[in-house]
Protein backbone atom coordinates (compact mmCIF):
# COMPACT_ATOMS: atom_id res chain seq x y z
CA UNK A 1 0.00 0.00 0.00
CA UNK A 2 0.94 3.66 -0.07
CA UNK A 3 1.89 5.30 2.81
CA UNK A 4 -0.43 8.37 3.55
CA UNK A 5 2.43 11.50 4.08
CA UNK A 6 1.74 14.49 5.83
CA UNK A 7 3.74 17.41 5.16
CA UNK A 8 5.99 19.12 7.45
CA UNK A 9 7.43 22.53 7.71
CA UNK A 10 10.41 23.00 10.58
CA UNK A 11 11.13 26.49 12.12
CA UNK A 12 14.25 26.99 13.53
CA UNK A 13 16.58 29.66 14.30
CA UNK A 14 19.60 30.81 11.42
CA UNK A 15 22.20 29.80 14.27
CA UNK A 16 20.65 26.50 14.87
CA UNK A 17 19.95 25.42 11.29
CA UNK A 18 22.49 23.19 10.74
CA UNK A 19 22.34 21.21 14.27
CA UNK A 20 18.18 21.23 13.08
CA UNK A 21 19.77 19.45 9.64
CA UNK A 22 22.00 17.29 11.68
CA UNK A 23 18.94 15.99 13.80
CA UNK A 24 16.97 15.39 11.35
CA UNK A 25 19.47 13.60 9.50
CA UNK A 26 19.44 11.58 12.21
CA UNK A 27 16.23 10.64 13.14
CA UNK A 28 15.98 9.43 8.87
CA UNK A 29 11.90 10.19 8.11
CA UNK A 30 11.83 13.89 6.18
CA UNK A 31 11.44 13.47 2.71
CA UNK A 32 13.23 17.35 1.94
CA UNK A 33 11.22 19.60 -0.31
CA UNK A 34 14.16 22.37 -0.93
CA UNK A 35 12.91 26.09 -0.88
CA UNK A 36 15.78 27.58 -2.83
CA UNK A 37 18.19 26.24 -5.21
CA UNK A 38 20.72 24.21 -3.23
CA UNK A 39 24.30 25.35 -4.37
CA UNK A 40 28.14 26.28 -2.58
CA UNK A 41 31.51 24.98 -2.79
CA UNK A 42 30.99 22.39 -0.30
CA UNK A 43 27.99 21.14 -2.57
CA UNK A 44 30.15 21.17 -5.62
CA UNK A 45 33.52 19.64 -3.91
CA UNK A 46 31.26 16.78 -2.69
CA UNK A 47 29.50 16.12 -5.95
CA UNK A 48 33.24 16.38 -7.66
CA UNK A 49 34.45 13.48 -5.34
CA UNK A 50 31.20 11.65 -5.80
CA UNK A 51 32.20 11.77 -9.63
CA UNK A 52 35.03 10.43 -8.61
CA UNK A 53 34.94 7.58 -6.71
CA UNK A 54 31.22 6.28 -8.64
CA UNK A 55 33.50 6.20 -11.42
CA UNK A 56 36.16 3.77 -9.60
CA UNK A 57 33.94 2.11 -8.46
CA UNK A 58 32.23 1.09 -11.45
CA UNK A 59 35.54 0.35 -13.27
CA UNK A 60 36.44 -2.53 -10.28
CA UNK A 61 32.72 -3.55 -10.30
CA UNK A 62 33.69 -5.16 -14.02
CA UNK A 63 36.91 -6.85 -12.28
CA UNK A 64 35.32 -8.09 -9.02
CA UNK A 65 33.65 -10.10 -11.43
CA UNK A 66 36.42 -11.73 -12.89
CA UNK A 67 38.23 -12.04 -9.59
CA UNK A 68 37.53 -14.74 -7.37
CA UNK A 69 39.16 -14.02 -4.00
CA UNK A 70 40.28 -10.91 -2.36
CA UNK A 71 41.21 -9.80 1.02
CA UNK A 72 39.49 -5.96 1.84
CA UNK A 73 42.21 -3.23 3.04
CA UNK A 74 41.57 -0.04 4.47
CA UNK A 75 41.85 3.00 1.44
CA UNK A 76 43.55 5.85 3.21
CA UNK A 77 43.26 8.37 1.65
CA UNK A 78 40.04 7.77 -0.84
CA UNK A 79 40.72 10.62 -3.18
CA UNK A 80 44.40 9.10 -4.09
CA UNK A 81 42.68 6.08 -4.14
CA UNK A 82 39.76 6.62 -6.62
CA UNK A 83 41.98 8.80 -8.90
CA UNK A 84 44.44 5.85 -9.03
CA UNK A 85 42.09 3.20 -10.10
CA UNK A 86 40.73 5.78 -12.72
CA UNK A 87 44.56 6.60 -13.96
CA UNK A 88 45.07 2.86 -14.08
CA UNK A 89 42.21 2.38 -16.46
CA UNK A 90 43.28 5.30 -18.50
CA UNK A 91 46.60 4.29 -18.78
CA UNK A 92 45.38 0.36 -20.19
CA UNK A 93 42.90 2.15 -22.86
CA UNK A 94 45.98 4.50 -23.80
CA UNK A 95 48.51 1.68 -24.02
CA UNK A 96 46.11 -0.57 -25.71
CA UNK A 97 45.13 2.38 -28.34
CA UNK A 98 48.71 2.60 -29.39
CA UNK A 99 49.30 -1.08 -29.55
CA UNK A 100 46.25 -1.70 -31.85
CA UNK A 101 47.60 1.21 -33.58
CA UNK A 102 51.65 -0.36 -33.49
CA UNK A 103 50.23 -3.25 -35.00
CA UNK A 104 48.32 -1.76 -38.05
CA UNK A 105 51.80 0.28 -39.25
CA UNK A 106 53.93 -3.29 -38.96
CA UNK A 107 50.93 -4.76 -41.64
CA UNK A 108 51.12 -2.35 -43.38
CA UNK A 109 55.61 -2.10 -43.87
CA UNK A 110 55.94 -5.25 -43.36
CA UNK A 111 55.52 -5.78 -47.20
CA UNK A 112 58.61 -3.39 -47.55
CA UNK A 113 61.22 -5.29 -45.26
CA UNK A 114 62.78 -4.51 -41.78
CA UNK A 115 64.74 -1.54 -42.39
CA UNK A 116 65.94 1.67 -40.28
CA UNK A 117 64.46 4.87 -40.77
CA UNK A 118 67.17 6.68 -39.50
CA UNK A 119 70.01 5.42 -41.73
CA UNK A 120 68.01 6.59 -44.57
CA UNK A 121 67.82 9.74 -42.89
CA UNK A 122 71.62 9.64 -42.13
CA UNK A 123 72.10 9.07 -46.45
CA UNK A 124 70.32 12.35 -47.34
CA UNK A 125 73.14 14.28 -45.41
CA UNK A 126 75.49 12.98 -47.59
CA UNK A 127 73.38 14.08 -50.71
CA UNK A 128 72.44 10.00 -51.09
CA UNK A 129 68.03 10.36 -51.79
CA UNK A 130 66.33 6.98 -50.99
CA UNK A 131 62.88 7.85 -51.54
CA UNK A 132 59.54 5.04 -51.30
CA UNK A 133 57.23 5.13 -53.78
CA UNK A 134 53.92 2.42 -54.75
CA UNK A 135 54.23 2.46 -58.25
CA UNK A 136 52.18 0.62 -61.36
CA UNK A 137 53.94 -2.60 -61.49
CA UNK A 138 54.19 -2.35 -65.17
CA UNK A 139 55.34 0.92 -65.57
CA UNK A 140 58.40 1.52 -64.01
CA UNK A 141 60.00 3.41 -66.53
CA UNK A 142 60.72 7.39 -66.94
CA UNK A 143 62.85 7.89 -64.85
CA UNK A 144 66.04 9.42 -64.74
CA UNK A 145 69.25 8.06 -66.12
CA UNK A 146 71.20 8.56 -62.85
CA UNK A 147 68.10 6.99 -60.89
CA UNK A 148 68.04 3.23 -59.27
CA UNK A 149 64.71 1.81 -59.30
CA UNK A 150 64.63 -1.43 -57.20
CA UNK A 151 61.00 -3.32 -56.76
CA UNK A 152 61.04 -4.37 -52.86
CA UNK A 153 57.50 -6.36 -53.43
CA UNK A 154 54.31 -6.78 -55.36
CA UNK A 155 50.55 -6.75 -54.51
CA UNK A 156 47.08 -5.99 -56.15
CA UNK A 157 49.22 -4.65 -59.40
CA UNK A 158 51.20 -1.71 -57.62
CA UNK A 159 55.07 -2.59 -56.81
CA UNK A 160 56.51 -1.39 -53.67
CA UNK A 161 59.87 0.62 -54.76
CA UNK A 162 62.87 2.42 -53.54
CA UNK A 163 64.01 5.32 -55.99
CA UNK A 164 68.10 6.27 -55.24
CA UNK A 165 69.93 9.15 -56.78
CA UNK A 166 72.34 11.76 -56.05
CA UNK A 167 69.77 14.32 -56.42
CA UNK A 168 66.10 14.97 -55.12
CA UNK A 169 63.99 14.04 -58.23
CA UNK A 170 60.87 15.49 -59.26
CA UNK A 171 58.22 12.30 -59.45
CA UNK A 172 54.56 12.33 -60.75
CA UNK A 173 53.49 10.05 -57.96
CA UNK A 174 53.46 10.88 -54.26
CA UNK A 175 56.74 9.95 -52.04
CA UNK A 176 55.75 7.75 -48.83
CA UNK A 177 56.27 8.97 -45.61
CA UNK A 178 58.57 7.17 -43.91
CA UNK A 179 57.53 5.58 -40.47
CA UNK A 180 58.97 6.61 -37.33
CA UNK A 181 60.26 3.33 -36.78
CA UNK A 182 61.45 0.20 -38.53
CA UNK A 183 59.62 -3.16 -37.96
CA UNK A 184 61.88 -5.03 -35.33
CA UNK A 185 61.88 -1.80 -33.40
CA UNK A 186 57.89 -1.29 -33.30
CA UNK A 187 57.94 -4.98 -32.56
CA UNK A 188 60.13 -4.59 -29.51
CA UNK A 189 57.95 -1.64 -28.77
CA UNK A 190 54.95 -3.91 -28.85
CA UNK A 191 56.32 -6.24 -26.66
CA UNK A 192 57.23 -3.97 -24.26
CA UNK A 193 54.06 -2.34 -24.37
CA UNK A 194 52.48 -5.43 -23.75
CA UNK A 195 54.11 -6.45 -20.76
CA UNK A 196 53.45 -3.13 -19.18
CA UNK A 197 49.66 -3.38 -19.97
CA UNK A 198 49.92 -6.46 -18.22
CA UNK A 199 51.70 -4.95 -15.10
CA UNK A 200 48.93 -1.63 -15.25
CA UNK A 201 46.13 -4.67 -15.24
CA UNK A 202 47.65 -6.86 -12.40
CA UNK A 203 47.62 -3.59 -10.42
CA UNK A 204 44.19 -2.91 -11.11
CA UNK A 205 42.82 -5.80 -10.12
CA UNK A 206 45.01 -5.60 -6.67
CA UNK A 207 43.03 -2.18 -6.60
CA UNK A 208 39.63 -4.52 -6.28
CA UNK A 209 40.41 -4.87 -2.17
CA UNK A 210 39.56 -1.30 -1.58
CA UNK A 211 36.00 -1.54 -3.11
CA UNK A 212 33.94 -2.08 -0.04
CA UNK A 213 35.48 0.69 1.35
CA UNK A 214 34.84 2.88 -1.59
CA UNK A 215 31.46 1.97 -1.27
CA UNK A 216 31.22 3.24 2.35
CA UNK A 217 32.95 6.21 1.40
CA UNK A 218 30.47 6.80 -1.76
CA UNK A 219 27.71 6.38 0.62
CA UNK A 220 28.91 8.27 3.42
CA UNK A 221 29.54 11.47 1.00
CA UNK A 222 26.06 10.70 -1.01
CA UNK A 223 24.37 11.21 2.98
CA UNK A 224 26.34 14.32 3.52
CA UNK A 225 25.74 15.77 0.03
CA UNK A 226 21.61 15.37 1.46
CA UNK A 227 22.66 17.39 4.60
CA UNK A 228 24.37 20.07 2.50
CA UNK A 229 21.82 20.53 0.13
CA UNK A 230 19.36 20.31 2.67
CA UNK A 231 21.14 23.18 4.93
CA UNK A 232 21.66 25.17 1.92
CA UNK A 233 17.69 25.01 0.14
CA UNK A 234 16.15 26.34 3.71
CA UNK A 235 13.92 28.91 2.77
CA UNK A 236 15.13 31.98 5.25
CA UNK A 237 12.96 35.08 6.25
CA UNK A 238 15.56 37.55 8.47
CA UNK A 239 17.02 35.63 10.95
CA UNK A 240 14.82 32.75 10.63
CA UNK A 241 15.13 29.54 8.92
CA UNK A 242 12.88 26.68 7.75
CA UNK A 243 13.10 23.16 6.16
CA UNK A 244 9.88 21.97 4.95
CA UNK A 245 9.25 18.25 3.47
CA UNK A 246 6.80 15.03 4.25
CA UNK A 247 7.20 12.36 6.51
CA UNK A 248 4.89 9.03 6.86
CA UNK A 249 1.90 9.63 8.89
CA UNK A 250 3.51 7.29 11.81
CA UNK A 251 6.06 9.27 12.25
CA UNK A 252 4.57 12.26 13.04
CA UNK A 253 4.46 11.85 16.62
CA UNK A 254 8.28 10.98 17.29
CA UNK A 255 8.91 13.96 14.87
CA UNK A 256 6.64 16.28 17.69
CA UNK A 257 8.88 15.17 20.60
CA UNK A 258 11.86 15.82 18.40
CA UNK A 259 10.93 19.49 17.85
CA UNK A 260 9.55 19.42 21.25
CA UNK A 261 12.72 18.66 22.62
CA UNK A 262 14.87 20.71 20.23
CA UNK A 263 12.77 23.88 20.70
CA UNK A 264 11.55 24.21 17.11
CA UNK A 265 8.66 25.93 15.76
CA UNK A 266 6.56 22.59 13.78
CA UNK A 267 3.51 22.38 11.28
CA UNK A 268 2.15 19.48 10.22
CA UNK A 269 -0.52 19.03 7.77
CA UNK A 270 -2.62 17.00 4.80
CA UNK A 271 -0.45 17.70 1.56
CA UNK A 272 -2.67 19.90 -0.72
CA UNK A 273 -3.73 18.33 -4.44
CA UNK A 274 -1.15 20.73 -5.68
CA UNK A 275 1.53 19.53 -3.60
CA UNK A 276 4.11 17.10 -5.22
CA UNK A 277 4.85 14.03 -2.63
CA UNK A 278 7.27 11.09 -2.55
CA UNK A 279 5.47 7.64 -2.61
CA UNK A 280 6.46 5.39 0.11
CA UNK A 281 5.48 1.73 -0.46
CA UNK A 282 5.20 -0.91 2.56
CA UNK A 283 3.10 -4.25 1.59
CA UNK A 284 3.93 -7.26 3.79
CA UNK A 285 7.12 -9.54 2.81
CA UNK A 286 5.77 -12.20 0.57
CA UNK A 287 3.44 -9.32 -1.64
CA UNK A 288 7.44 -7.08 -1.56
CA UNK A 289 9.50 -9.58 -3.81
CA UNK A 290 7.93 -7.93 -6.64
CA UNK A 291 9.83 -4.47 -5.76
CA UNK A 292 12.92 -5.48 -7.56
CA UNK A 293 11.16 -5.37 -11.15
CA UNK A 294 9.48 -1.85 -9.78
CA UNK A 295 13.55 -0.92 -9.75
CA UNK A 296 14.46 -2.30 -12.69
CA UNK A 297 11.92 -0.78 -15.13
CA UNK A 298 12.40 2.28 -12.92
CA UNK A 299 8.02 2.94 -12.46
CA UNK A 300 6.70 4.44 -9.43
CA UNK A 301 2.87 4.92 -8.92
CA UNK A 302 1.81 8.62 -8.09
CA UNK A 303 1.38 9.51 -4.15
CA UNK A 304 -2.82 9.82 -5.62
CA UNK A 305 -2.55 6.61 -7.81
CA UNK A 306 -2.67 2.93 -6.56
CA UNK A 307 0.03 0.41 -5.28
CA UNK A 308 -0.43 -2.67 -7.79
CA UNK A 309 2.01 -4.68 -6.26
CA UNK A 310 0.01 -7.54 -5.22
CA UNK A 311 -1.88 -8.01 -8.76
CA UNK A 312 1.62 -7.09 -10.27
CA UNK A 313 3.05 -10.32 -8.40
CA UNK A 314 0.10 -12.41 -8.81
CA UNK A 315 -0.32 -11.91 -12.98
CA UNK A 316 3.47 -11.41 -12.92
CA UNK A 317 3.54 -14.93 -11.84
CA UNK A 318 0.93 -16.47 -14.15
CA UNK A 319 2.03 -14.81 -17.35
CA UNK A 320 5.40 -16.30 -16.41
CA UNK A 321 4.69 -19.67 -16.60
CA UNK A 322 2.52 -19.60 -19.75
CA UNK A 323 5.46 -17.60 -21.90
CA UNK A 324 8.00 -19.93 -20.51
CA UNK A 325 5.52 -22.67 -20.93
CA UNK A 326 8.00 -26.09 -19.89
CA UNK A 327 8.70 -27.56 -16.78
CA UNK A 328 12.46 -28.57 -17.68
CA UNK A 329 13.20 -24.59 -18.67
CA UNK A 330 11.22 -24.23 -15.26
CA UNK A 331 13.18 -26.31 -13.24
CA UNK A 332 16.48 -24.69 -14.53
CA UNK A 333 15.64 -21.22 -13.83
CA UNK A 334 14.78 -22.75 -10.25
CA UNK A 335 18.39 -24.44 -10.32
CA UNK A 336 19.98 -21.10 -11.25
CA UNK A 337 18.47 -19.20 -8.66
CA UNK A 338 19.43 -21.83 -5.72
CA UNK A 339 23.45 -21.66 -7.02
CA UNK A 340 23.34 -17.60 -7.01
CA UNK A 341 21.67 -17.43 -3.67
CA UNK A 342 23.81 -19.67 -2.52
CA UNK A 343 26.86 -17.92 -4.24
CA UNK A 344 25.44 -14.07 -3.94
CA UNK A 345 22.91 -14.65 -1.33
CA UNK A 346 25.38 -13.79 1.92
CA UNK A 347 26.61 -10.36 -0.24
CA UNK A 348 23.08 -9.09 -0.88
CA UNK A 349 20.88 -7.91 2.08
CA UNK A 350 17.69 -8.19 0.60
CA UNK A 351 17.01 -11.65 -0.60
CA UNK A 352 13.63 -10.49 -2.62
CA UNK A 353 15.31 -11.18 -5.63
CA UNK A 354 15.45 -14.83 -5.09
CA UNK A 355 12.44 -15.45 -3.61
CA UNK A 356 10.48 -13.62 -6.73
CA UNK A 357 12.87 -16.14 -8.74
CA UNK A 358 11.78 -18.93 -6.95
CA UNK A 359 8.40 -18.25 -7.33
CA UNK A 360 8.27 -17.63 -11.11
CA UNK A 361 10.58 -20.57 -11.94
CA UNK A 362 7.77 -22.83 -9.83
CA UNK A 363 4.99 -20.79 -11.92
CA UNK A 364 6.53 -22.47 -15.07
CA UNK A 365 7.04 -25.74 -13.93
CA UNK A 366 3.35 -25.85 -12.98
CA UNK A 367 2.18 -24.67 -16.11
CA UNK A 368 4.86 -27.54 -17.85
CA UNK A 369 3.23 -30.20 -16.09
CA UNK A 370 -0.24 -29.18 -16.75
CA UNK A 371 0.29 -28.95 -20.49
CA UNK A 372 3.01 -32.33 -20.27
CA UNK A 373 5.42 -30.05 -21.53
CA UNK A 374 9.17 -30.94 -20.42
CA UNK A 375 12.02 -29.36 -22.43
CA UNK A 376 9.39 -29.58 -25.78
CA UNK A 377 6.79 -32.49 -26.55
CA UNK A 378 7.37 -33.99 -29.10
CA UNK A 379 10.09 -36.24 -27.70
CA UNK A 380 8.26 -37.28 -24.74
CA UNK A 381 5.12 -38.24 -25.91
CA UNK A 382 3.70 -41.33 -24.80
CA UNK A 383 5.92 -40.49 -22.14
CA UNK A 384 4.30 -37.52 -20.09
CA UNK A 385 1.30 -37.12 -19.28
CA UNK A 386 -0.33 -33.54 -18.86
CA UNK A 387 -2.05 -33.04 -15.65
CA UNK A 388 -4.66 -30.89 -17.84
CA UNK A 389 -5.11 -32.35 -21.24
CA UNK A 390 -7.44 -29.77 -22.25
CA UNK A 391 -4.37 -27.05 -21.84
CA UNK A 392 -3.01 -28.84 -25.11
CA UNK A 393 -5.60 -27.74 -27.18
CA UNK A 394 -4.55 -24.45 -28.71
CA UNK A 395 -8.58 -23.37 -28.88
CA UNK A 396 -8.75 -23.91 -25.06
CA UNK A 397 -5.90 -21.79 -24.35
CA UNK A 398 -6.71 -18.84 -26.56
CA UNK A 399 -9.98 -18.77 -24.44
CA UNK A 400 -8.25 -18.50 -21.33
CA UNK A 401 -6.43 -16.00 -22.47
CA UNK A 402 -8.65 -13.97 -23.15
CA UNK A 403 -10.86 -14.47 -19.63
CA UNK A 404 -7.22 -13.55 -17.54
CA UNK A 405 -7.57 -10.40 -19.87
CA UNK A 406 -11.00 -9.82 -18.79
CA UNK A 407 -10.47 -10.95 -15.25
CA UNK A 408 -7.25 -8.48 -15.34
CA UNK A 409 -8.26 -5.66 -16.29
CA UNK A 410 -11.85 -5.89 -14.69
CA UNK A 411 -10.01 -6.01 -11.17
CA UNK A 412 -8.69 -2.85 -12.18
CA UNK A 413 -12.40 -1.20 -12.22
CA UNK A 414 -13.83 -2.78 -9.51
CA UNK A 415 -10.99 -1.30 -7.42
CA UNK A 416 -11.68 1.81 -8.21
CA UNK A 417 -14.85 1.10 -7.60
CA UNK A 418 -14.65 -0.04 -4.32
CA UNK A 419 -12.10 3.18 -3.24
CA UNK A 420 -14.86 5.63 -4.90
CA UNK A 421 -17.82 3.84 -3.04
CA UNK A 422 -20.12 5.69 -1.26
CA UNK A 423 -20.07 8.01 -4.12
CA UNK A 424 -22.62 6.57 -7.03
CA UNK A 425 -19.28 7.50 -9.37
CA UNK A 426 -18.31 3.52 -8.59
CA UNK A 427 -20.99 2.75 -11.28
CA UNK A 428 -18.84 3.87 -13.81
CA UNK A 429 -16.24 1.85 -12.74
CA UNK A 430 -19.05 -1.13 -12.29
CA UNK A 431 -20.10 -0.17 -16.30
CA UNK A 432 -16.81 -0.46 -17.37
CA UNK A 433 -16.13 -3.96 -15.67
CA UNK A 434 -19.21 -5.11 -17.57
CA UNK A 435 -18.22 -4.05 -20.68
CA UNK A 436 -14.75 -6.11 -20.74
CA UNK A 437 -17.12 -8.94 -20.05
CA UNK A 438 -18.87 -8.46 -23.36
CA UNK A 439 -15.54 -7.63 -24.53
CA UNK A 440 -14.30 -11.25 -23.43
CA UNK A 441 -17.39 -13.05 -24.93
CA UNK A 442 -17.60 -10.89 -28.46
CA UNK A 443 -13.78 -11.73 -28.78
CA UNK A 444 -14.63 -15.59 -28.44
CA UNK A 445 -17.11 -14.96 -30.65
CA UNK A 446 -15.12 -13.42 -33.46
CA UNK A 447 -11.82 -14.93 -33.09
CA UNK A 448 -12.30 -18.80 -31.59
CA UNK A 449 -15.80 -18.75 -33.67
CA UNK A 450 -17.96 -19.87 -30.56
CA UNK A 451 -21.61 -18.63 -29.94
CA UNK A 452 -22.35 -15.11 -28.51
CA UNK A 453 -24.10 -16.26 -25.17
CA UNK A 454 -27.79 -14.82 -25.42
CA UNK A 455 -26.84 -13.38 -21.69
CA UNK A 456 -23.95 -11.17 -23.41
CA UNK A 457 -26.07 -8.94 -24.83
CA UNK A 458 -26.70 -7.54 -21.08
CA UNK A 459 -23.24 -6.64 -20.46
CA UNK A 460 -23.23 -4.28 -23.39
CA UNK A 461 -26.55 -2.95 -22.71
CA UNK A 462 -25.97 -2.00 -18.69
CA UNK A 463 -22.56 -1.31 -19.35
CA UNK A 464 -22.21 1.64 -21.20
CA UNK A 465 -25.74 2.79 -19.33
CA UNK A 466 -23.97 3.01 -16.29
CA UNK A 467 -20.86 5.01 -17.72
CA UNK A 468 -22.33 7.04 -19.79
CA UNK A 469 -24.98 8.30 -16.83
CA UNK A 470 -22.27 8.02 -13.73
CA UNK A 471 -18.83 9.18 -14.96
CA UNK A 472 -19.09 13.07 -14.22
CA UNK A 473 -21.73 14.19 -11.61
CA UNK A 474 -20.25 17.43 -11.63
CA UNK A 475 -22.11 18.78 -14.08
CA UNK A 476 -25.73 19.07 -14.83
CA UNK A 477 -27.49 16.26 -16.64
CA UNK A 478 -27.17 16.77 -19.67
CA UNK A 479 -23.61 17.69 -19.45
CA UNK A 480 -22.50 14.61 -17.56
CA UNK A 481 -24.97 12.54 -20.31
CA UNK A 482 -22.23 14.22 -23.26
CA UNK A 483 -18.99 13.60 -21.62
CA UNK A 484 -20.01 9.99 -20.44
CA UNK A 485 -21.37 9.43 -23.87
CA UNK A 486 -17.87 10.90 -25.19
CA UNK A 487 -15.85 8.72 -22.67
CA UNK A 488 -17.82 5.55 -23.65
CA UNK A 489 -16.97 6.11 -27.45
CA UNK A 490 -13.06 7.19 -27.03
CA UNK A 491 -12.28 3.63 -25.04
CA UNK A 492 -15.20 1.08 -25.30
CA UNK A 493 -12.98 0.17 -28.55
CA UNK A 494 -9.71 0.04 -26.43
CA UNK A 495 -11.64 -2.30 -24.20
CA UNK A 496 -11.94 -4.83 -27.28
CA UNK A 497 -8.51 -5.10 -28.17
CA UNK A 498 -6.87 -4.44 -24.39
CA UNK A 499 -8.54 -8.13 -23.85
CA UNK A 500 -7.57 -9.00 -27.26
CA UNK A 501 -3.74 -8.45 -26.82
CA UNK A 502 -3.60 -11.00 -24.09
CA UNK A 503 -3.39 -13.82 -26.63
CA UNK A 504 0.38 -12.50 -27.07
CA UNK A 505 0.38 -14.93 -23.85
CA UNK A 506 -0.65 -18.19 -25.86
CA UNK A 507 1.61 -16.78 -29.41
CA UNK A 508 4.44 -16.52 -27.65
CA UNK A 509 4.90 -19.54 -24.86
CA UNK A 510 3.35 -21.64 -28.49
CA UNK A 511 6.48 -20.13 -29.81
CA UNK A 512 8.68 -21.04 -27.24
CA UNK A 513 7.71 -25.16 -27.51
CA UNK A 514 7.60 -24.94 -30.90
CA UNK A 515 11.72 -23.66 -31.13
CA UNK A 516 12.25 -26.56 -28.80
CA UNK A 517 10.14 -28.96 -30.64
CA UNK A 518 12.01 -28.04 -33.71
CA UNK A 519 15.38 -28.79 -32.14
CA UNK A 520 14.28 -31.62 -30.76
CA UNK A 521 13.17 -32.77 -33.91
CA UNK A 522 16.41 -32.09 -35.57
CA UNK A 523 18.32 -33.73 -32.78
CA UNK A 524 16.36 -37.07 -33.24
CA UNK A 525 16.70 -36.73 -36.77
CA UNK A 526 20.68 -37.05 -36.34
CA UNK A 527 20.25 -39.79 -33.47
CA UNK A 528 22.74 -41.91 -31.42
CA UNK A 529 24.20 -44.28 -33.73
CA UNK A 530 27.97 -43.36 -33.52
CA UNK A 531 30.06 -41.12 -31.26
CA UNK A 532 29.97 -38.17 -33.71
CA UNK A 533 26.20 -38.56 -34.18
CA UNK A 534 25.78 -38.79 -30.37
CA UNK A 535 28.07 -35.76 -30.15
CA UNK A 536 26.31 -33.63 -32.85
CA UNK A 537 22.54 -34.37 -31.21
CA UNK A 538 23.82 -32.88 -27.84
CA UNK A 539 25.37 -30.18 -29.51
CA UNK A 540 21.79 -28.92 -31.22
CA UNK A 541 20.17 -29.53 -28.09
CA UNK A 542 22.11 -27.71 -26.03
CA UNK A 543 22.04 -24.83 -28.39
CA UNK A 544 18.42 -24.94 -28.74
CA UNK A 545 17.21 -25.17 -25.91
CA UNK A 546 20.15 -22.60 -24.59
CA UNK A 547 18.58 -20.17 -27.00
CA UNK A 548 14.85 -20.79 -25.63
CA UNK A 549 16.02 -20.07 -22.15
CA UNK A 550 17.53 -17.08 -22.81
CA UNK A 551 14.77 -15.60 -24.51
CA UNK A 552 12.30 -16.45 -22.25
CA UNK A 553 13.00 -14.31 -19.91
CA UNK A 554 13.08 -11.66 -22.80
CA UNK A 555 9.54 -12.54 -23.69
CA UNK A 556 8.45 -12.20 -20.13
CA UNK A 557 9.97 -8.23 -19.73
CA UNK A 558 8.21 -7.43 -23.15
CA UNK A 559 5.11 -8.85 -23.08
CA UNK A 560 4.20 -10.40 -19.24
CA UNK A 561 5.21 -6.67 -17.91
CA UNK A 562 3.92 -5.05 -20.52
CA UNK A 563 0.47 -6.07 -19.77
CA UNK A 564 1.04 -4.89 -16.01
CA UNK A 565 2.61 -1.65 -16.62
CA UNK A 566 0.67 -0.81 -19.71
CA UNK A 567 -2.28 -2.43 -20.24
CA UNK A 568 -3.85 -3.22 -16.42
CA UNK A 569 -2.06 0.43 -15.51
CA UNK A 570 -4.10 2.41 -18.33
CA UNK A 571 -7.80 0.64 -16.86
CA UNK A 572 -6.47 1.40 -13.30
CA UNK A 573 -5.57 5.18 -14.00
CA UNK A 574 -2.19 4.66 -12.81
CA UNK A 575 0.05 6.96 -14.95
CA UNK A 576 3.68 6.22 -13.10
CA UNK A 577 4.41 9.93 -12.25
CA UNK A 578 5.66 9.54 -9.02
CA UNK A 579 8.91 9.60 -7.34
CA UNK A 580 10.12 7.29 -3.93
CA UNK A 581 10.49 8.32 -0.95
CA UNK A 582 13.78 9.87 0.15
CA UNK A 583 14.67 10.56 3.17
CA UNK A 584 16.98 12.84 4.76
CA UNK A 585 19.54 10.14 6.63
CA UNK A 586 22.93 10.59 8.28
CA UNK A 587 24.33 7.81 10.18
CA UNK A 588 24.68 8.22 14.06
Amino acid sequence: MIVPMKKVTIITQEKDADSAVKTLGQAGVLHVEHQRLPEGKDINDIQNDLEVIRKAIAILRKIEVKTKSYKEKEIGDFRFRARHVIDLEDRIGRLTEYSSATKKEIEKWKPWGDFDPAEIGALAEKNIYASLYKLPARGLGGFPGDAIVRKISAERGMANCVVISRRKIEMPFKELALPKLGISKMRARLAQDDKVIEMVKKDLKEQVSYISALVKVEKSLTEDLDMQKAASGMGRAGSITYLRGYIPYDAVSALMETAKREKWGISVKDPSPEDRVPTLIRNPKWISIIAPVFRMIEVVPGYHEFDTSLWFLVFLSVFFGMLIGDAGYGGIFFALTAFFHAKLGKKMPDKSPFILFYTLSLFAIIWGALTGTFFGQAWLAGIVKPLMPALRDNKNIQALCFLIGALHLSIGHVWKAVVKLPSPKALADLGWAAILWGAFFLAKTLILGENFPTFGKWFFICGPILVVVFTDLKRNVFKSIGFGLGNLLLNVVNSFTDVVSYIRLFAVGLATVAIADAFNKMAMSVGYSSVLSGFLTSIILIIGHALNILLGPLAVLVHGVRLNVLEFANHVDIKWSGFLYKPLKEEK
